[in-house]
């Protein structure tokens, strides 16, 4: 029998069908009614086994107990230690850190309240050098969720350690970060360590199931994309008598560039990311702009855009913003030459606007109960663990975090910063003592691109003198 032509009507009765199952693991093969004539509608971006895909059971499968420290105890860090132990049987928390006695005692409370994990005094420590005694303490697995700063430097050593790494996001801030991440993650690999970072759409079901479907060709060829970011002003702390100069800077962390990286790294790296886990690709050079319209305490940006270029010419366009009253947009639309994903609906639509796929949350709801891609990242990393398997996120996250500080980047200069300049560049926010103490303060201004006026006289006065 020869080869018939699945009719628009056919395949979107099919296309339709899917929707109403497409569960994670569903098939990407869509084939006419007739039994014999089958063969795939789609044309798939990467066949299956190229792309890793995670197991999202409801909780982490049974195995040797595992104990677990903690480095910075702030908001996430305390939210992260509860995903954990909500993900898995079997942990115990056996050590915190933070460079504040307060923040670390709040976690330390809330554990035995409401967790019946109680942490030791002798395994509680204060300052900057916390996270080796944490790591040396005998553990198996650390959550690092400090400041990104100190993230790479962090995962450098419990690697050196042996011990199985959680890295929240962003995991570095600026090149020489990168470059120790991306290094450290060869090593963790070496060592067959489980590495998971905090990019938790990678572990959150609409997400993961449109990252089969666009990889099974749903959109086709990817052709560009939007990512945005966009909300009201994040929390900031006014300065407290009997504070120093660092201890302001830390506890108002995500408002200076060197402890957070500005908003278009420390929180836009999550759609960033989205566009580079989906595509594939890698972006080759970024033009931007930015600038601090509202923003009260530290030294960022309140909203950046920039145009990002990739290897195969496509570009995509990055959009953040922290400033109350203005248009929110928290998504991502990735355009193909089929048709196109938009994250705000969990859809993909042909190029005549059809729906062809859509996530379905009903159905999820009934084959799992858990739906909280921040317990679900953890399922995926104590999996690893127990299974005894290596598994990398690092790599992946440090270069979407290279991407949105070579965007940072570009804004601050208003040049055109290439990805060879700034993976290369010697660019390290680390102050040279990292102390409870004064500091100068007129390092930590904000940035103007081009040159002003006055600048371009300097210039010319100089060549004539020349």
């Amino acid at each position: 029998m020869g080869k018939k032509k699945i009719s628009r009507r056919d395949f979107f009765s099919y296309s339709a069908m899917l929707g109403a199952t497409g569960m994670i693991g569903s098939s990407s093969i869509l084939s006419s009614c007739t039994g014999k004539d089958k063969g795939p509608v789609y044309t798939p971006l990467k066949q299956p086994g190229e792309y890793y895909v995670p197991e999202l059971p409801d909780k982490a499968i049974e195995g040797k107990p595992l104990k677990v420290g903690m480095v910075g105890c702030g908001g996430r860090g305390s939210g992260a230690i509860v995903n954990l132990l909500e993900a898995a049987d079997g942990i115990t928390v056996v050590a915190l850190g933070d460079v504040f006695a307060d923040r670390l005692e709040n976690v330390r409370k809330m554990l035995a309240e409401k967790h019946n994990q109680n942490v030791p005094a002798e395994n509680c420590f204060v300052g900057f050098d916390a996270y080796k005694k944490v790591i040396d303490s005998g553990i198996d697995m650390v959550i690092l969720t400090t400041p990104p700063v100190f993230r790479p430097y962090h995962f450098q050593y419990a690697t050196e350690k042996g011990v199985h790494s959680f890295l929240e996001k962003p995991i570095a801030v600026d090149s020489k970060g990168y470059r120790t991440i991306m290094a450290t993650a060869k090593q963790a690999k070496a060592k067959n360590l489980s590495v998971v970072t905090g990019v938790q759409r990678h572990h959150q079901r609409p997400y993961v199931e449109a990252f089969q479907k666009i990889q099974e060709g749903y959109i086709g060829e990817i052709t560009g994309g939007n990512v945005y970011w966009n909300q009201g002003m994040l929390w900031y702390r006014n300065r407290q008598p009997g504070w120093s100069d660092m201890e302001w800077m830390i506890r108002d962390w995500v408002n200076w560039k060197w402890l957070s990286g500005d908003h278009i790294v420390e929180q836009h790296v999550h759609n960033i990311d989205i566009f580079l886990w989906m595509s594939g690709l890698k972006p080759v050079k970024a033009t931007a702009f930015g600038s601090r319209q509202r923003r009260i305490t530290g030294d960022q940006y309140d909203n950046f855009s920039v145009d990002f270029e990739f290897e195969n010419g496509i570009h995509l366009h990055s959009m953040c913003r922290q400033i109350d009253g203005c248009s929110n947009n928290v998504s991502e639309f990735i355009q193909g030459t089929k048709g196109s994903w938009n994250s705000a609906t969990h859809e993909i639509k042909d190029l005549a606007g059809n729906v062809i796929w859509k996530f379905d949350e009903e159905a999820a709801k009934a084959q799992f109960k858990q739906q909280n891609p921040y317990v679900l990242e953890h399922v995926d990393w104590v999996n690893h663990i127990r299974k005894g398997e290596a598994h990398d996120e690092a790599e992946a996250t440090g270069i979407s975090t290279l991407a949105g500080v070579m965007g940072r980047e570009a804004a601050y200069s208003g040049k055109t910063v290439t990805w060879d300049e700034i993976s290369a560049a010697e660019l390290d926010y680390m102050p040279e003592k990292l102390e409870l103490g004064k500091m100068d303060m007129s390092k930590y201004t904000v940035m103007v691109p081009g040159i002003s006026e006055a600048e371009k006289l300097q210039q010319r006065q100089q060549r004539q003198q020349k």
